[in-house]
């Protein structure tokens, strides 16, 4: 009877847990078991070993193989295990050299002819490795994502072969060397091409500053969509850091391929309004990030808000407020990041004009009142900036484009000089900040608690909105490069929560 022990990674969530891979030949009638809750692509990884063995020359066992995939409790899943189960056969068989695999991770599928194929989640498994101290061996088209990860020795392989020579120190393989990625110039669609709406795009300028969510209020056609996709185009660049959590989370969720000249890019999500909640918050058997999860970071854009099932807006509530999802399944938990920034587009009532000047609108209070009441009182109360978009004037679409307007990096350039204020402050978004930290940051004077006074008698605000109202005047006194917030702040951000009113107001 002889023993090998290899180790890998499991992906769960967006973790990446340590599995141990224990080999073992005994005696008995030829057969080949996976135990420690294999599901069924890790079953049928016996024959996808069996074949990358025999046509790399190699013996495989005529006896009894057990595999077993420690912790026996964690649900493994995929082919990421067939590269340690196949060195596992071959070391506890003696065909391979055992003593360098301590200080290995080993991840992989593998073909029939034992070529390396590409695995998902291997960015959540590179930093871990790197957490453990070990180098890791991989497939080569996953080098380059588990290369984003410093400080972490990436061994890529092509084949089976190439990694038995490595360990039986015939030819080493070469460490992958990470080379700076040229990033591709994201174009975003620029703040100068909308024509009008200064108010509109003075609430995206703050929302920017503080990560503030934002809902537009207006008739079609007057530039809600356009506006929204000019969002993303003045938000400061992603950190390292940040980067590597957005690139983190489209790893596990396999619904694309890992681009590394896209990877600092902020995520900007468009569901459409037939999404299911499970799409929007993620899920399933093996739960995986929905949309808010893919817009870490970056921006989700819901557009027609209303047409959305309100059960699924519903689940919004909880993310917004504190930035994670949990996941509970009857066999599986998963915890992903959601601190997205959400910005929402809808119309002021069923035909959508209402207050058009031209009297098109016939819509009675009780249906605007019935559309509008298809979205909570309390995700409303989570929307920081209620702005209305009126249609532009036909003087302001028939002018020729103004050189003069103001582009998606003028006003990134105050923005980022804002969110420095702010990080330098207490170190996040205004839009983050906790109720005791509102206290110490947002002082207000004699005046201002006065007009805070009115705002919550005349608007109803809730004690939330509350909170809202005076995050929202801090971006803007800090926009103003003011230490202290003055009425005229307050005045502004109190503005902003349209929807506080009444519908026919």
């Amino acid at each position: 009877m002889s023993l090998c022990i290899l180790n890998s990674r499991a992906r769960v969530g967006m973790d990446a847990p340590p599995v141990t891979v224990e080999v073992q030949l005994a005696g008995g009638l030829p057969c080949m078991n996976i135990v420690g809750l294999p599901e069924m692509a890790v079953r049928e990884s016996k024959d996808r070993v069996r074949g990358a063995l025999h046509n790399g020359h190699f013996q495989f066992p005529a006896g009894r193989i057990t595999v077993n995939l420690a912790p026996a409790d964690l649900p493994k899943e995929g082919g990421r295990f067939d590269l340690p189960i196949a060195l596992g056969v071959l070391g506890a068989s003696g065909q391979l050299k055992t003593e360098g695999l301590p200080d290995l991770e080993f991840l992989g599928e593998l073909a029939l002819s034992g070529a390396l194929r590409p695995v998902q989640g291997v960015l959540p498994a590179a930093l871990a490795a790197r957490e453990a101290g070990r180098a890791l061996v991989l497939p080569r088209q996953n080098a380059i994502e588990a290369g984003l990860v410093r400080g972490l020795r990436v061994l890529p392989a092509d084949h089976l072969l190439e990694v038995c020579a490595h360990l039986n120190g015939e030819e080493p393989l070469a460490t992958y060397v990470s080379e700076e990625i040229a990033l591709v110039a994201t174009q975003y669609p620029d703040l100068s091409e909308v024509r009008g709406q200064p108010q509109a795009k003075r609430a995206l300028e703050i929302a920017a500053a503080g990560g503030h969510s934002l809902l537009f209020l207006g008739p079609p056609g007057t530039g809600k969509s356009m506006l929204a996709s000019r969002l993303p185009g003045l938000l400061p660049a992603l950190s390292e850091e940040e980067a590597l959590q957005t690139a983190a989370i489209r790893s596990v969720s396999g619904l694309e391929a890992f681009d590394p000249a896209r990877w600092r890019q902020r995520p900007f999500r468009t569901p459409h309004h037939t999404a299911s909640g499970v799409a929007l918050v993620g899920g399933g058997g093996n739960p995986r990030p929905g949309e808010i999860s893919l817009a870490h970071l970056g921006v989700l854009f819901l557009d027609e808000l209303p047409e959305f099932d309100r059960r699924v807006l519903e689940v919004l509530r909880e993310p917004l407020e504190s930035g994670r999802i949990h996941i509970s399944r009857a066999a599986r938990q998963a915890e992903f990041p959601a601190r997205f920034q959400l910005v929402a587009a809808m119309n002021p009532c069923p035909c959508g004009y209402l207050g058009d000047p031209a009297g098109r609108c016939r819509c009675t209070l009780e249906q605007v009142a019935r559309y509008r009441g298809r979205i909570s009182g309390p995700l409303l109360d989570r929307i920081d900036l209620h702005v209305e978009v009126p249609r532009p004037r036909p003087e302001e679409m028939n002018a020729p484009p103004d050189a003069s307007a103001e582009t998606s990096a003028q006003v990134r350039g105050r923005v980022e000089i804002a969110r420095a204020r702010q990080l330098d402050r207490h170190g996040k978004p205004n839009q983050g900040l906790e109720p005791r930290e509102i206290d110490r940051h947002c002082p207000l004077d004699e005046d201002s608690r006065r007009l805070m006074a009115q705002a919550m008698a005349r608007l109803g605000l809730s004690a939330r909105a509350y909170h809202r109202v005076l995050k929202v005047a801090r971006t803007i006194a800090d926009l103003a490069g003011r230490e202290a917030i003055t009425t005229l702040h307050l005045g502004e951000a109190i503005g902003y929560r349209r929807l506080d009113r009444n519908p026919q107001g």
